[in-house]
């Protein structure tokens, strides 16, 4: 069974953000700013991008 991935990429910066936004850049995996990386469709990721969705740009789901 293979999994699905959803590519995300970070287009604002976490300054300035609630500390919970930013534990949540840092768990889906980002680094730095208009970074792209692939996560795993899983209930815990939607829930993270879901709570940062005005600073995220879905690629491919």
């Amino acid at each position: 069974m293979s999994k699905n991935f959803i590519e995300i990429k970070l287009i604002k910066s976490s300054i300035g953000r609630l500390p919970n936004h930013k534990k949540c850049v840092k768990g889906l995996g980002f680094r730095r700013l208009n970074q792209v990386i692939s996560v795993e469709d899983t209930l815990s990721n939607r829930g993270m991008m879901n709570k940062i969705r005005d600073m995220l740009e879905v690629i491919k789901s």
